[in-house]
């Protein structure tokens, strides 16, 4: 593999001992870069790997759905280790003490772990290398080219990223070697995970119900991929922005929690077809997607107004005492009371669905800004709806689409207009010249009745 996919975070002491990997983001074990760096480390030392997962009992809000949906994929995981004869090990609690308390008991000669641009992520891995004295390695599984090389600071916008993000990628868009079985193997080390047990642990809001319409896991995830190189990639770039057609891809909860490879995906729609009928898609799962991994990793307030860029913070606090005609708390927006039909069958789509369209997301995201009192608290309300209901929520993408739509992050000053300054503007008529709204209001209404 490419060793600039690889970072050392911590020195650390060389010795013996198994190599530890602890996947965290990247929640499968084929074509992944981090599981093949920890298997070949091993490898190389004679020793063998273990992977770790450290389930942490409540996460950033996230409810019995998301929960539902990785542990769904972690026992397929398991599954999958087993029948290459490597370990993997389940660990209940804080990261930053569970991972080195194993570490230790194990006198483990190695820790790998993949990369994650979230500071909560960064901070539970900086603990950890400040508590263990072993090498830890941090390697991007997650994106195409290594974040921290496909720029070194903050993008302004997608043309600045673009040009660079397009040149690194032939040099990292290559083929994943298979997985070896470990070696040695001791069956004695290979407990199976009490799953049940698990799921009891944890201390979660249990009233967002896990969905039916999406299968979790590694397997669900290439037979998504290849239903969609069939289905909906050639018509992708004249669907995508219409919610009444069937034009997404509908891979993005597999992308979040790891159980499906952007590259992978990358690899197989190159070879399915021809450039101007993958532009669009590519775009979107390569530029738009690691710009988001960008702008979390270079910029620390992502979740707050103080992230966005200047010009946007002055044009909203210059239209921070505007008149609001129509102003709703978060308990109404959550219950999609609004006088806003369209919007509230968004927010009904992500509350049924766990999954809300691209396009109706930006719609939905610039309406709270416009019926909230400040904009602190309209970035607020779309992130707690977004990562309570969302499958994808908690994720840099979800981050900076809600900066996107209520703090112009990428994006460029419009017309002014009350509220938003120059920050760009969607209307319920503007949506209505590109698709069937009532349609898309019907469609939902329908699911709503079962």
């Amino acid at each position: 593999m490419n060793t600039k996919r690889v970072r050392t975070l911590h020195g650390g002491i060389e010795k013996e001992g198994p190599v530890c990997y602890w996947m965290s983001r990247d929640q499968r074990v084929r074509d992944n870069w981090a599981l093949l760096y920890g298997r070949e480390l091993a490898r190389q030392r004679n020793e063998s790997l273990i992977v770790l997962f450290c389930l942490v009992p409540h996460f950033l809000g996230a409810t019995a759905r998301q929960y539902d949906f990785m542990i769904t994929g972690l026992r397929e995981v398991e599954a999958d280790l087993r029948s290459l004869q490597i370990p993997f090990r389940l660990l209940t609690g804080s990261p930053a003490r569970e991972i080195p308390r194993f570490i230790t008991e194990c006198r483990a000669g190695a820790l790998v772990t993949d990369f994650d641009p979230l500071k909560i992520k960064g901070a539970w891995k900086e603990e950890v290398a400040n508590r263990i004295d072993c090498p830890v390695y941090e390697v991007d599984a997650h994106n195409i080219v290594p974040c921290w090389l496909a720029s070194p600071k903050q993008e302004y916008a997608a043309r600045t990223f673009r040009p660079k993000i397009t040149r690194l990628v032939p040099e990292f868009l290559d083929e994943f070697p298979p997985v070896e079985k470990d070696h040695p193997f001791r069956p004695p080390d290979l407990p199976r995970t009490d799953w049940r047990r698990v799921k009891e642990s944890l201390k979660i809001d249990e009233t967002v119900a896990p969905v039916t319409w999406l299968r979790p896991g590694e397997g669900a995830g290439r037979a998504a991929l290849q239903a969609f190189l069939r289905e909906g990639l050639h018509s992708y770039d004249e669907r995508r922005n219409d919610p009444t057609l069937p034009g997404q891809s509908s891979l993005s909860p597999y992308l979040h929690f790891g159980q499906l490879s952007a590259q992978r995906i990358a690899l197989e729609v190159h070879t399915t077809a021809g450039a101007e009928t993958t532009a669009a898609f590519m775009e979107e799962l390569v530029v738009r997607r690691e710009l988001a991994d960008n702008f979390c990793l270079y910029n620390e307030r992502y979740d707050a107004v103080e992230g966005f860029p200047a010009w946007a913070q002055k044009t909203l606090a210059e239209h921070a005492r505007d008149e609001r005609p129509y102003r709703y708390d978060r308990d109404r927006l959550e219950r999609a009371e609004t006088h806003d039909d369209l919007w509230n069958a968004a927010q009904m789509e992500m509350v049924l669905r766990g999954k809300m369209h691209g396009y109706m997301r930006m719609y939905w995201a610039k309406k709270i800004l416009e019926w909230s009192g400040t904009p602190q608290e309209a970035l607020a309300t779309a992130i707690y709806l977004n990562d309570r209901y969302e499958l994808d929520g908690r994720d840099p993408n979800g981050y900076t689409g809600c900066a996107w739509s209520i703090g112009g992050v990428h994006d460029r000053a419009w017309f002014e207009r009350p509220v938003f300054g120059i920050i760009r503007f969607m209307s319920y008529n503007g949506c209505k010249s590109k698709f069937s709204v009532d349609n898309y209001i019907s469609t939902i209404n329908k699911l709503k009745e079962r």
